[in-house]
């Protein structure tokens, strides 16, 4: 089988096209601004492409990365299927405690941080409504691992377990995620490849709070603080009932977590 990683670079982006090459697909990954991107035959194209932390200071760069490349890419047509990876952020305007996949979409235009959320819902309109057929959107919750520059809070906190078994954090008790780890994203992206065109939220479909976090961590040896006590809202949980459909289901954060500062 032959696939195309775009954001090959990237967090997810490199692990998949790790996973892919291990079980025997062809794998190519286009530099950024490859222009054979557009001229060749693509295979199975797994859009991994994206801005996290810094969209709203880099709003045209967001665009140009979760939209407009991804329209030059549909017109263009040379690929046999388009996942298309969003986020379950595209929720975060629902006052629901369980969101579907099915559920429309609220964000406020005049929001400056909204680019991200429309940009990425832009793309997953062209995905969806513009490849004839071909193309499917992975809504990815929060993903964490614990190699050397992963990104986002708890991925970083369990870097920082590496070094000290002492930990303070900045963050508060209260805050909740869904949190699904980097090798179950990659399994759910591959089984959405292979599965009925639509969208999937690839999460773990409940939300775990930073205290419930340290609580493993503390039963395993260490001890954690946090700096902050802010109790916001929690977001909306995201269903796992259609992933769960194709044989995937996320990992328990704290199984995962249990396991890896055992091996420490």
């Amino acid at each position: 089988m032959k696939a195309t990683v775009v954001g090959a670079a990237g967090f997810v982006g490199v692990r998949l096209a790790q996973r892919l090459r291990a079980e025997g697909w062809d794998v190519w990954a286009p530099a950024k601004g490859d222009a054979d991107l557009l001229a060749r035959d693509l295979g199975v194209v797994f859009y991994c492409a994206g801005l996290t932390a810094d969209y709203d200071r880099r709003p045209f760069d967001t665009v140009e990365a979760h939209a407009s490349l991804v329209s030059r890419l549909v017109e263009a047509g040379r690929f046999e299927r388009l996942v298309y990876c969003s986020s379950t952020r595209l929720y975060d305007g629902q006052r629901k405690d369980v969101v579907h996949e099915a559920e429309p979409l609220i964000f406020d235009p005049a929001d400056p941080r909204r680019v991200y959320d429309l940009s990425k819902a832009l793309g997953e309109n062209l995905t969806l409504a513009r490849t004839g057929g071909r193309g499917a959107v992975a809504r990815l919750s929060n993903v964490f691992d614990w190699a050397d520059g992963a990104p986002g809070f708890l991925s970083e906190w369990l870097i920082a377990a590496r070094g000290s078994r002492d930990l303070e954090l900045d963050s508060s008790p209260n805050i909740a995620r869904d949190y699904i780890h980097l090798d179950d994203t990659v399994a759910a992206l591959m089984a959405i490849a292979a599965a009925p065109v639509g969208v999937f939220n690839v999460a773990a479909g409940r939300l775990t709070t930073n205290a419930g976090i340290a609580r493993v961590f503390e039963t395993a040896g260490w001890t954690v603080r946090f700096r902050g006590q802010a109790n916001p809202p929690p977001p909306p949980s995201a269903s796992v009932e259609r992933l769960a459909g194709l044989g995937v289901r996320a990992r328990a954060v704290e199984d995962v977590i249990r396991a890896y500062l055992e091996g420490l």
